[in-house]
């Protein structure tokens, strides 16, 4: 696994939404970035990452940022994830796994003593120049908004 440090560039990338669109990083070119990795849309941990940043959504983008939820879950799933808790930011469908590996954030994982190839939970804060800020390794699923903030 080869993750994006501190002061590395972020490759470019093209994926689609959860509603088909396809959204490239050049999007986001002149703005901060938080992008966000999550195993699995749905999921409790997931979930309450996700809903924390919705609930601070308002003052993370006072503070420059716009989000982008990333997982490699089908558009239908991310869709439904999305509608069901009301994110006002795009989550990404990388069934192909571009913008995961582009990251390096796919890579073995252990859950109850079993091991498996599997998505790790990272935060990339991302500047205007698509250069990584700062990258959040042990995020704070219900806290979540307060580590990138602080």
């Amino acid at each position: 696994m080869n993750t994006l440090k501190q002061g590395d560039s972020v490759p470019n990338f093209s994926v689609k939404d959860e509603t088909g669109n396809l959204i490239s990083l050049n999007d986001y070119k002149g703005k901060k970035l938080i992008v966000f990795f999550y195993p699995k849309a749905s999921t409790p941990g997931c979930t309450a990452e996700a809903c924390n940043l919705r609930d601070n959504y308002k003052e993370l983008q006072e503070a420059g940022y716009e989000l982008l939820g990333v997982s490699a879950d089908s558009e239908k799933r991310q869709s439904n994830f999305k509608n069901k808790y009301e994110f006002p930011f795009p989550l990404l469908a990388d069934e192909d796994k571009e913008v995961i590996n582009a990251f390096g954030v796919w890579g073995p994982k252990k859950f109850m003593g079993k091991e498996y190839d599997g998505i790790h939970r990272k935060t990339f804060i991302v500047d205007e120049n698509g250069i990584v800020e700062r990258v959040i390794d042990k995020v704070k699923t219900k806290d979540h908004a307060a580590q990138i903030l602080e």
